[in-house]
């Protein structure tokens, strides 16, 4: 007997399993896909279309038996009909309509605008438009099955007025047989590439013009729209966190902050068809790509390969032979650039690898997004909201138990928007996490989740907000296994976890902590009443009722800074504050350890017993000499230090867990010349090996935004103590034209992160260019030396200097030499006796000195100016030149035995 088939078929335009507004439709396989039915008309259509609520005249939706998106290529024509032969996008990057939607930066040349934001097109027709006998209709379509209720068929009629809740578009002006147009999409409208047509209909029918991919449209979300739930009120924050290419991603340890520059190159062409083709390889359906909410979920669960194939494949093992060292990673641009061409994850990556690609692809899709380092991040493995680290009888650590971990250092992402699916005054900054670490719902994604309910403890909130509060909040609980078996808590460490939680300032290059968002004052009420409210929703609600009291013996740890190559210095100190003396039994352990938490065997142990006077102190010294630690060392130069000890007379147990890291070394860029638009320059690279062995198979990778593609320089080996010095030629590009109105040599406000009073040429209207460079590929057998990184940033025309440690620029750097803000604006500084008005004071032939700052007759402003020197550019046995830069006009000029001139001007001082 024949049985029919009636397998369900899954509908290919949605994962009904993972989103709630797909379909799931079960039917015969033999049963033909129903045909869509053109809506009849009213009657009371027919009498009045106005207050029938029609725009237009019929129906502009597709016939039965029509596929939205498919056309004839050679439309039949009759006498009469409303031809349009061609259509203006308006895309170039210096018209309006990119620059009013600050999209002029994209390397793309189709039409890039945001969505709630009106952009013009213009259509050229055969004859002239009559408005009484024409009717136009504007269509756009995303996605593989458009779908007009979805919101991935739109079709506007022109004529209706613009509104702030919909689509809508209105003839602008008509000219000859030419038509232009304002049409302003939905702020709500889905984020994406569009194919663009026209329909035109008059007595003699309907003309549709057919899809040409060079009218194709990316619409964006839109934090400048009020209506737009992305929408940011701050100009400054919108130039650093959706329009700045370039920025800052701290690491290291809370005592030993370290820096690196990262290349987010959002605009580079191709970047953004990158992001897109994130979503569609997630089958997003287009549909959801309207809430920013989502698609940064989605965009959390892409950059990581679980589950997805997504881009990143996460490597902590220390061996990244198959692929590239996290570490070499100076931007976000080839990564996504690869993952597009070739499909398949990235090999390798690590959380600031991750967070830096998330803020490349959610700035590119217009959310407003930061990248942010927590300190000291726990990684809870069992929802008890705690760090549980557990012992046996004699206070040595059981490893086998010991699941959570306390990361270095952590990077993650903030973006800007509403929750409407949370109540009230969770708006705002919202975390987001693609490093794989806990499942979230069963996919490896992490957040949105409300910053503000972090702060409180709400960890009920979506998304993942329990897991969000003990990376910042939880308390540090030591458990000690008793005879029984059992455990019991003998300490609990409140202020151990999420320190320094920080990210680049707006507007510099300096670090900005951002803690106090994160959580209220540490000890203080409203900060232990947020830990109380969040453990009560974990798996150990009852925790804190068996925390003992009466702890006299107080534990701190402090740590010389060192270099890879040097001797470490620790010192434990112990307060004692009773009024009687204590004996105290110490076991000290150091470990190697990855920054992820996770450590090795110990290498060292030691055992003391100290005397602490009462009321007083007593230090405990340790030294780690290079030999001991050489052959163990890991990536980043992480260790970590265990105390545990008991005091004799009381019984309180001591536990204490201390993280130090050994300072990799830098590289130093300095720029050899001024960066002037379209004209080659020079940038010179140094690194030192600090460590007495050779340094083999030495790879130095630089990146810079709006140049060429990323440059690999093989150096080979490194002797002991040896320094290197490379140089690399690059050349600043044009991007933007002068803006409307301005004329040359006038201030120009521009878009974007420029220094306001850049004068307005076209040399001046550039993207800044910030190189980055790291070194990697570093052996010496157990050295332990891996990578280092620093930067070099050149806004417009004059170069910027900033140092990968300190974060420096230039005027940082010779501020004690520059008069006060106060005076720079309010006039000139008074001259020195004995300084001629113009000239430079050279420092004699065969010394290494640079002078500091000098007066220099700009002429900006109608006045005489310091200029600070950056750099000695060329020696010779008589000679000196040196490059200096106005401080305010940022005016570059070179001086040469006494003498100075303009670097780049054409006329005389």
């Amino acid at each position: 007997m024949h049985v029919q088939n009636t397998m369900p078929v899954l509908d290919p335009r949605g994962d009904a399993g993972r989103w709630a507004n797909a379909t799931y439709r079960v039917r015969h396989p033999s049963q033909p896909e129903p045909q869509p039915r053109r809506k009849k008309r009213s009657w009371f259509t027919n009498c009045c279309r106005c207050c029938a609520g029609q725009a237009d005249d019929g129906d502009w939706g597709p016939a039965p038996g029509e596929v939205p998106g498919a056309r004839r290529p050679d439309p039949v024509i009759r006498d009469g009909m409303l031809v349009v032969s061609g259509i203006d996008m308006m895309s170039s990057r210096s018209g309006s309509n990119r620059r009013a939607h600050h999209t002029n930066e994209y390397e793309y040349e189709k039409l890039i605008v945001r969505r709630g934001q009106p952009f013009d097109i213009k259509l050229q027709c055969r004859q002239p438009y009559d408005s009484d006998e024409h009717r136009i209709c504007l269509e756009f379509l995303t996605g593989n099955s458009p779908q007009v209720s979805k919101g991935t068929h739109i079709l506007v009629p022109v004529g209706s007025s613009l509104t702030d809740r919909g689509w809508s578009a209105e003839v602008q002006d008509t000219s000859g047989n030419t038509i232009t147009l304002r049409v302003c999409s939905s702020p709500s409208a889905v984020i994406g590439k569009y194919r663009f047509s026209v329909k035109t209909r008059s007595k003699a029918g309907e003309y549709p013009v057919p899809f040409d991919p060079r009218n194709e449209v990316y619409i964006l979300f839109n934090p400048w729209c009020s209506d737009d739930s992305v929408y940011l009120s701050q100009t400054n924050w919108l130039e650093e966190y959706v329009l700045n290419e370039a920025g800052r991603i701290y690491y290291g340890t809370e005592s030993q902050i370290g820096e690196r520059t990262w290349n987010y190159a959002q605009f580079d062409h191709g970047v953004l068809d990158a992001c897109l083709y994130m979503l569609d390889r997630r089958g997003m359906p287009h549909a959801s790509r309207s809430d920013p909410i989502m698609v940064s979920r989605v965009v959390s669960a892409m950059v990581n390969s679980l589950d997805d194939n997504g881009v990143l494949v996460g490597n902590w093992t220390g061996d990244y032979s198959r692929g590239t060292n996290p570490s070499a990673w100076v931007g976000s641009r080839d990564i996504l650039l690869q993952y597009h061409k070739t499909g398949y994850p990235v090999l390798y990556g690590q959380c600031w690898v991750f967070a830096g690609v998330v803020t490349t692809v959610l700035r590119c899709l217009g959310i407003a997004t930061r990248t942010v380092t927590n300190y000291n991040s726990a990684h809870d493995t069992d929802v008890s909201l705690t760090m549980d680290i557990y012992f046996d009888e004699n206070m040595k650590p059981l490893e086998n138990l010991n699941a959570d971990s306390v990361w270095n250092f952590h990077v993650w992402n903030d973006c800007w928007m509403k929750r409407p699916d949370l109540p009230s005054g969770f708006d705002g900054w919202q975390v987001v996490d693609a490093t794989p670490q806990e499942s979230s719902s069963g996919i490896f994604c992490c957040g949105p989740c409300s910053v503000e309910a972090i702060k409180n403890g709400l960890v009920y909130m979506k998304y993942d907000a329990s897991f969000c509060f003990a990376e910042v909040n939880s308390d540090k609980v030591y458990w000690q296994r008793q005879r029984d078996g059992t455990f019991k808590i003998v300490y609990v460490e409140e202020k151990a976890i999420g320190h320094l939680i920080s990210t680049k300032a707006v507007g510099s290059q300096q670090r900005q902590d951002i803690t106090n968002i994160y959580k209220h004052p540490e000890g203080s009420e409203a900060e232990r009443k947020a830990v109380e409210t969040a453990a009560k929703h974990g798996t150990k609600a009852h925790i804190y009722a068996n925390k003992e009291k009466g702890e006299d013996i107080a534990v701190t740890v402090d740590t010389q800074e060192a270099y890879t190559g040097q001797d470490i210095s620790l010192r434990v100190n112990l307060k004692n504050r009773s009024n009687m003396p204590r004996n105290v039994s110490l076991n000290l352990f150091v470990a190697v350890m990855y920054y992820t938490g996770v450590t090795g065997s110990s290498f060292k142990k030691e055992q003391r017993q100290v005397q602490v006077p009462a009321g007083g102190a007593q230090t405990v010294p340790m030294v780690i000499s290079y030999p001991e630690y050489k052959p163990h060392l890991v990536d980043q130069g992480a260790m970590k230090l265990s105390i545990s000890g008991k005091v004799a007379e009381t019984g309180q147990v001591l536990a204490k867990e201390h993280t130090f890291r050994l300072r990799t070394p830098d590289l130093t860029l300095t720029l050899l010349g001024p960066a002037i638009v379209g004209q080659e320059t020079e940038v010179q690279i140094v690194f030192k090996n600090p460590l007495p062995v050779t340094l083999t198979n030495a790879i130095f990778h630089m990146e810079g935004s709006g140049l060429s593609t990323p440059n690999t320089m093989t150096v080979g080996d490194i002797g002991p103590h040896q320094t290197v010095r490379l140089r690399q030629r690059f050349t600043p590009p044009a991007c933007r034209p002068p803006p409307a109105g301005c004329q040359s040599g006038q201030p120009a406000a521009l878009p974007g992160p420029r220094r306001a009073d850049h004068r307005c040429r076209q040399r001046t209207h550039s993207r800044p260019v910030c190189l980055s460079s790291t070194s990697s590929g570093f052996s010496s057998a157990g050295s332990g030396l891996s990578s280092a990184s620093s930067g070099v940033s050149c806004p417009g025309p004059s170069p910027s200097l900033s140092h990968a440690r300190s974060g420096l620029s230039w005027q940082d750097a010779y501020q004690p030499q520059q008069p006060s803000k106060r005076q720079r604006f309010s006039g000139p500084p008074p001259r020195s006796p004995g300084l001629p008005s113009q000239g430079l004071p050279i420092t004699p032939a065969g010394s290494q000195g640079l002078p500091q700052y000098a007066w220099v007759a700009c002429g900006c402003q109608d006045r005489t100016d310091w200029a600070a020197c950056l750099s000695q550019l060329l020696w010779s046995n008589t000679v000196y030149i040196y490059l200096c830069v106005c401080i305010w006009c940022q005016q570059s000029w070179r001086g040469q035995r006494g003498q100075i001139w303009p670097s780049h001007r054409t006329t005389a001082v």
